[in-house]
């Protein structure tokens, strides 16, 4: 696969990469997600302070060290439920580099991703974020990134929601990725919001369930 570099060729391997992705408190101080790599390194997080900022629409994705790599960004109004992605700590009339935006608002749907840097460079992720089971396709229908559930291999059990496994092929961008997995979380949360989202047939499978 050619190198696909969105936000940083730092974050772009030439192998397959797998991360386990953790979503910490949806209630306290320092809400957000953790990301670590198979040595269990931390790679990405995302800190909130609080419900004040939730409300703001926008998410800052750091790597392990603090430094912003990424803002997505609510964009309103917006029928579609789109998101925008913006380089490093958004300033104000800086101009995006992606966005994000529902197939359709009827229903549950598939994403839509454009890079404005390319517009030949499209992806769509397809399938259940709610249930951590979605693909992210290119525009060759290739995948070049996954979410599934995390299973413990010692005790054979699936985790919980919060803890996710998110695999990126050789030569997607990671930090782009992770990015792509904030907004696809606040369009879950805004799915809850509007009390349209259809159970899914994985959830009547107690063995499965967080």
């Amino acid at each position: 696969m050619k190198s696909k570099v969105v936000v940083e060729d730092a974050f772009v391997y030439s192998e397959e990469t797998n991360l386990t992705v953790r979503k910490t408190s949806l209630f306290f101080t320092g809400d957000g997600f953790t990301a670590y790599d198979c040595k269990g390194q931390l790679v990405f997080r995302v800190d909130t302070y609080g419900p004040d900022s939730r409300d703001l629409g926008e998410l800052v994705l750091m790597d392990a060290a603090g430094r912003c790599l990424l803002t997505v960004r609510r964009k309103r109004p917006s029928l579609h439920n789109r998101w925008e992605g913006y380089l490093g700590e958004r300033e104000e009339g800086q101009k995006p580099i992606f966005s994000v935006r529902r197939s359709s608002i009827i229903g549950r749907s598939n994403v839509t991703v454009e890079v404005y840097s390319n517009p030949a460079e499209e992806y769509q992720i397809e399938g259940s974020f709610a249930q951590r089971n979605c693909t992210f396709f290119d525009a060759d229908k290739v995948s070049v990134a996954e979410i599934r559930r995390k299973v413990d291999a010692c005790a054979n059990v699936v985790l919980g929601k919060d803890v996710f496994s998110l695999s990126i092929k050789a030569g997607f961008d990671c930090a782009f990725a992770m990015g792509l997995v904030l907004v696809l979380d606040q369009i879950q949360v805004d799915d809850f919001a509007d009390n349209r989202v259809d159970a899914d047939p994985i959830t009547d499978d107690p063995n499965l369930s967080s």
